[in-house]
């Protein structure tokens, strides 16, 4: 890890001014670094564990600057969670900044990474979005369950039951999304999305994905690649394009609208919705997800 800058240190100097965050004195302080990552810890951790977020939701995780605020927050906490894979470029020297003591783990630990060339550069790079699989998603649970039982040991038989009982329901989830998968005729199963945020979940089920942004949503898809897609799109009959909620649809309208293409409705990627919307959990945006592809390209 990096020795901190002096611009680190001025950062830092600026969060202690920032407000404090409210922990509970009773429970286990636990940060996150999006929402997604924060409902796994939620479902494993339960009441010993009080959890808070970097990026909430709706937020684009690939782009986000962190604050001051932040470094405090991780500064306080006991436990920081991570996806790994490369996906928070910004963390490490926000915990670097910070000072935390408190363990940092990689939720991704132990998942098989996927490897894609990405459009237009040429160059291989790792496809961070590995929760988009369940059955990596099971593998984020039990890291965040040895890393709490770690942290906590007296709170280990509580994380330990917390785990097995949200492992069954990931189980039933996972069997939930081959069914629904299995509804779309195999030739109507390619679909354009923004940025190619669906890698693993098109190899566990059997779609499709082709997406203009790459990886991530800082990388800005040239004329050249979006012409690719509309070709694509017209020669392979692909049959909808759909947005997403933490990227701009500007560009996807215009794909739709130059290929005839049905606009699908919005997609959760990397970050859940508010909890009063449509993916407030995990295992509500991958059903949500699902019921969005079969309501556009099933029969």
């Amino acid at each position: 890890m990096p020795m901190p800058t002096r611009r680190d240190a001025l950062w830092l100097a600026a969060a202690a001014l920032a407000a404090t965050p409210a922990w509970s004195q009773d429970r286990i302080a636990v940060v996150a670094t999006f929402s997604i990552l924060g409902d796994l810890v939620k479902n494993v951790g339960g009441d010993r564990v009080e959890v808070t977020t970097l990026v909430g939701p709706n937020g684009d995780v690939h782009v986000y600057s962190p604050t001051p605020a932040d470094a405090k927050t991780i500064s306080m906490a006991q436990v920081v969670v991570v996806n790994g894979l490369g996906l928070e470029g910004w963390m490490t020297r926000l915990v670097s900044a910070s000072g935390t003591k408190a363990p940092v783990v990689v939720a991704s630990s132990g998942v098989t990474p996927r490897r894609m060339t990405e459009r237009g550069a040429g160059a291989t790079a790792i496809d961070p979005h590995a929760w988009q699989s369940v059955a990596n998603a099971k593998i984020y649970v039990a890291n965040i369950r040895d890393a709490l039982s770690r942290a906590d040991a007296p709170g280990k038989d509580g994380y330990d039951a917390n785990a097995k009982a949200y492992l069954v329901k990931l189980d039933a989830l996972d069997g939930e999304v081959k069914e629904g998968i299995a509804k779309i005729p195999p030739d109507r199963r390619k679909v354009i999305t923004t940025h190619y945020a669906f890698g693993y979940f098109g190899d566990a089920y059997g779609l499709q994905f082709i997406a203009p942004e790459g990886l991530s949503t800082d990388s800005e898809p040239s004329a050249k690649d979006v012409a690719k897609i509309i070709t694509q799109i017209r020669q392979e009959k692909i049959p909808a394009v759909f947005l997403e909620n933490i990227t701009d649809p500007r560009l996807m309208n215009e794909i739709a609208k130059e290929t005839g293409a049905a606009i699908g409705g919005t997609l959760f990627t990397d970050a859940l919705s508010d909890p009063r919307g449509p993916a407030g959990t995990y295992i509500d945006m991958m059903r949500h997800n699902v019921r969005e592809f079969d309501r556009v390209l099933a029969p």
